[in-house]
């Protein structure tokens, strides 16, 4: 459909012309992809719909409906509702640190729940929305030169620090990382000078060794350095990483077959039903199975920065692209974890791990994405934000 017939008085408002500019490709490989987790979580539960498959499909399926539904939202009250979502998600990360309401889940290793009586939720999974739409505000309102550099940079930059250095200090490493670099992609595509960026990350660098010998915790240190050597302690620190890898690799080219993973159906491999699944998916389906659902997430990201590169706004396009990154940046370090090219932090695979905070940041994140394919042709006004 051209722009002149998306923006004919009374057109865009069409429910019909809204659910057909749908992406339907992108909607289809979201269902592939969690369909594929609720199938190896039907298999690891010894083919039982209990306890982890049926509750995962029904949230799946309500969640679905709330991503379409969000498809349909305007650009004007994302845009409204930035800065005030960025602000409550804040509060409540500070209602954990500061408040008795915060508490730790068994076996967890940090204090990263909330506990508001009549629901239970983690805070740091949602803000990653609040910090991608208040960023996608902020250079909405500020020209290219000052996002190139700028003294007001101080701002986005303290959008993003704050939360990180709260959720680092619960200490949920793994939440604080996907905000960090989060907020640093959304920067960079937004036009950080290049200059800024090398200083950056070179001082991240060096910052790195202290950090992992005199700031982290001694199950996170211990963490590092498994990642390093996991046969230094095979029967402890370095149990889940090796497991991990005896489940990818015992899967071969085509995998043990569908229910027929010895690593996980005998539970050897720990927390196969959330940070760990794709390792069962190796186990099972074997690497070529893998290889189609990482071109599954592949269609997915890159769909995303299309819709991202095609919006006439600036908010859709740091929007859009800032819900693509942290979307890949969960992909990517989960990859890397149980294949053992980083360390373990906790991070689950989106859309395919067990859990419903994740999946919730992940298809409202598309609601987004999908918002703004809709009202690709959609302009905002230009005039200065709240900063």
């Amino acid at each position: 459909m051209t722009a002149s017939a998306l923006t004919r008085p009374g057109e865009r408002e069409r429910l019909s012309t809204k659910v057909a500019e749908i992406d339907w490709r992108l909607v289809a490989l979201i269902c592939v992809i969690s369909g594929s987790g609720i199938a190896m979580l039907y298999s690891i539960a010894g083919s039982e719909w209990r306890p982890w498959a049926l509750n995962q499909l029904i949230r799946f399926c309500g969640m679905l409906v709330v991503m379409l539904g969000l498809a349909l939202v305007h650009p004007r009250w994302w845009f409204r509702a930035a800065y005030p979502l960025y602000g409550v998600l804040l509060f409540l990360v500070l209602l954990i640190e500061f408040t008795p309401l915060g508490y730790e889940p068994v076996g967890a290793g940090a204090k990263n729940w909330l506990n508001l009586g009549f629901i239970r939720i983690q805070p740091a999974e949602f803000i990653k929305i609040g910090l991608v739409l208040a960023l996608a505000r902020w250079y909405h309102t500020h020209t290219a030169e000052e996002a190139r550099w700028h003294w007001k940079l101080v701002f986005p930059a303290a959008m993003i620090g704050i939360p990180f250095l709260l959720i680092a200090k619960q200490p949920d490493l793994g939440s604080a990382m996907i905000i960090g670099l989060t907020g640093a992609a959304v920067m960079f595509m937004a036009g950080l000078h290049w200059g800024v960026i090398a200083t950056v990350a070179g001082a991240a660098v060096a910052f790195i060794p202290p950090f992992v010998m005199f700031v982290m915790h001694d199950y996170q240190r211990n963490r590092v350095l498994t990642f390093l050597n996991p046969e230094k302690d095979p029967s402890g620190t370095g149990y889940n990483l090796i497991q991990s890898k005896i489940a990818l690799g015992s899967g071969g080219l085509l995998g043990k077959g569908y229910g027929l993973g010895s690593q996980s159906q005998l539970e050897f491999l720990p927390e196969r039903h959330t940070d760990f699944i794709f390792s069962t998916v190796g186990e099972e389906v074997g690497f070529i199975g893998s290889c189609f659902l990482l071109a599954c997430y592949a269609g997915v990201i890159l769909i995303a920065l299309r819709i991202a590169s095609l919006s006439h706004s600036h908010f859709g396009r740091i929007g859009a692209a800032g819900m693509t990154a942290f979307f890949a940046l969960f992909v990517l370090i989960n990859g890397a974890m149980v294949m053992g090219l980083a360390p373990v932090v906790g991070v689950p695979m989106p859309l395919l791990s067990y859990g419903g905070s994740s999946m919730m940041t992940v298809m409202i994140g598309f609601g987004f994405v999908l918002s703004t394919r809709v009202h690709r042709y959609t302009e905002l006004p230009k005039g200065q934000g709240l900063f």
